[in-house]
């Protein structure tokens, strides 16, 4: 999987065991109000990218803003790095 990613960003990931990046399911709406409310922010304008790990959501990305928020009581800064990049990814393709 990190054969793909910028060489600093491999090395974060490498040590989770499990990292989903995805499009938000109405079913996530819960968890990212629970993420806003925990950082004292908006929740995130749609459409949203997720990160899932650990079977939970720790992060979310507005494609249309680059608005985050995360989980502040876990290390999140690889997953927005991977939200951001697939968010970039997305633009691209659209493009």
């Amino acid at each position: 999987m990190t054969e793909h990613l910028p060489a600093a960003l491999a090395r974060q990931v490498a040590g989770r065991s499990e990292i989903a990046i995805r499009s938000a399911r109405p079913g996530d709406a819960a968890a990212i109000r629970r993420l806003a409310h925990l950082v004292d922010r908006t929740v995130p304008a749609d459409p949203v990218l997720v990160a899932e790990t650990d079977g939970a959501i720790v992060a979310a990305l507005s494609t249309s803003s680059a608005d985050v928020v995360t989980d502040p009581f876990r290390a999140t800064g690889d997953l927005v790095a991977l939200l951001r990049l697939r968010s970039a990814q997305l633009h691209a393709l659209a493009a």
